[in-house]
């Protein structure tokens, strides 16, 4: 064996990779393993001996193989295309990828439940996780969002609530809905989240046929400084399947991976899902004409007053090399914008900007990105160095800014928005609720069998018996306020009178 013929000594140039594999077994130092079958022992049939240091580093590295799963969205499948514009919308931002009709952006995503365990079935009913990475030659741009286009609550300080409340119960691990609608009854603004919840959308037939949203308001920035409010829309172009009962009962019991199949599948024979990407925009000097706040995260923007607008359409025509590399250290954060795209004053994503960055923080380390599947692909710079898990080489003697010795200095400034704020420090909720108008509204956009299946599937969860008289009443009201009908549909089936 002629050493020389494995050994790469500039090999801390390269991320770790398969590419580098030895033709034989070593120990992760490189060291060879000639035999990777048997545990060192005194004699033949003797005790295994400490000093095995293959075996004690095989099974130590095995004990950690997991890594902590997500507390939400931890069930997942991922894929990786690209994204291409088809409209000019220089005019309202200045972000790079998105300059010239024909531009292509390498992206990665991942669709996801959001609720239930990494193992869990893909037929349950949750809303879905509609996450893409944009590899843009400024640096990542991380568009986080779901299959629905708005939230349970506006405010991320209910969050943590929210979820223990969807979550199985701490004391018998199931999910209950006396639970969910105990938590929700004290929260009308999230109607209009379960008029799709326990839609018929409320389980997709797998992650190629649903929509996407970025469900939270965004701002776009020209290169003169001019800001409109944003909201993005995925739509698959062959079209929204859904998963009736009866049908996600036989799908799941044949099989719990379905979606992650079909999508792993559909890629495999060259029949590449696709979605056309459109904008909402409005301009932030009008947004107190309507009757809703732009950045309440329960809204949507009415279509016949703002319509879509084509920006261009994402291609996965790839699927990953390794799931634990390329979907579990996946991460996303909703904070990683890129020039020309910034944040707003929802105020789910202001929290939403700190907990992302700080659960992948706690789930792959603090320098979760350098993982490949997260690091940039275009040339990076900063002194964030050491900690857990660090293996960027670096050689240079300056670690500090500014210095006379390192000739790197800041970037070509890039405009953000500039508003004026005034006020005062208070907890308050915001002046326009309004919670009950657009739910009545989209539940008098279904067809008459469609609002029957609405109806059933609260009447059953209104049904647990743990669910109190005092909950079913709030809950009774609050549909009543947003349509008259549908409260008196739901009470009568459950012999109650809408209070409202």
């Amino acid at each position: 064996m002629d050493p020389q013929r494995y050994l790469n000594v500039d090999s801390w140039q390269f991320r770790p990779s398969s590419a580098f594999n030895s033709p034989f077994w070593t120990t992760n130092s490189g060291a060879p393993v000639w035999n990777n079958n048997s545990s060192l022992t005194v004699g033949a049939r003797g005790p295994i001996l400490l000093e095995d240091y293959h075996l004690i580093e095989k099974l130590a590295q095995f004990d950690r193989e997991r890594i902590p799963e997500r507390v939400v969205h931890a069930r997942g499948a991922s894929a990786k295309g690209f994204f291409e514009v088809t409209h000019d919308i220089s005019n309202l931002t200045c972000a790079d990828f998105l300059r010239a009709p024909g531009v292509q952006t390498p992206v990665i995503v991942r669709f996801s439940t959001v609720i239930h365990e990494r193992g869990s079935p893909e037929t349950l009913r949750d809303p879905r996780g509609f996450a893409v990475k944009f590899y843009t030659r400024e640096g990542n741009f991380d568009l986080v969002g779901n299959n629905f286009p708005v939230f349970f609550i506006r405010d991320g300080i209910k969050f943590p609530d929210m979820v223990h409340a969807l979550k199985p119960n701490p004391k018998s691990h199931i999910q209950e809905n006396w639970r969910i609608l105990d938590f929700f009854s004290h929260h009308p603004e999230s109607l209009h989240m379960f008029t799709f919840l326990f839609d018929d959308v409320g389980v997709p037939a797998d992650y190629r046929h649903m929509d996407g949203s970025g469900v939270n308001t965004y701002t776009l920035i020209n290169k003169s400084g001019k800001a409109h409010y944003v909201k993005f829309h995925w739509r698959p172009t062959c079209g929204v399947k859904n998963l009736l009962e009866e049908e996600a009962i036989k799908v799941g019991g044949s099989n719990h991976s379905h979606a992650t199949k079909d999508l792993y599948d559909s890629i495999a024979a060259g029949n590449y899902p696709e979605w056309k990407l459109f904008i909402q925009t409005i301009d932030p000097d009008y947004e107190d004409r309507f009757d809703f706040d732009p950045v309440d995260v329960t809204k949507t923007w009415p279509e016949d007053i703002i319509p879509l607008q084509p920006v261009g359409r994402l291609v996965l025509n790839k699927n990953i090399d390794n799931f634990f590399a390329e979907n579990e250290q996946l991460a996303f954060c909703p904070a990683i914008v890129v020039p020309g795209i910034h944040y707003s004053d929802d105020k789910l994503l202001q929290t939403r900007i700190f907990s992302y960055a700080d659960t992948q923080r706690h789930r792959l380390g603090p320098n979760y990105l350098m993982l490949p599947a997260n690091a940039p692909k275009s040339a990076h710079h900063n002194n964030h160095h050491e900690g857990f898990m660090n293996f960027m080489h670096r050689d240079e003697e300056v670690n500090y800014f500014p210095s006379r010795y390192d000739p790197v200095g800041h970037a070509e400034k890039f405009p953000i928005p500039q508003p004026i704020l005034t006020g005062r420090r208070e907890k308050c909720v915001i002046g326009k609720e309004n919670n009950f108008k657009q739910p009545g509204e989209r539940y008098r956009s279904f067809d008459p069998d469609r609002q029957e299946r609405f109806i059933c599937r609260w009447v059953d969860a209104l049904s647990d018996p743990r669910v109190t008289h005092e909950i079913r009443s709030i809950w009774i009201s609050y549909w009543a306020q947003s349509d008259k009908s549908l409260g008196q549909k739901i009470a009568s089936r459950l012999n109650l009178k809408p209070n409202i």
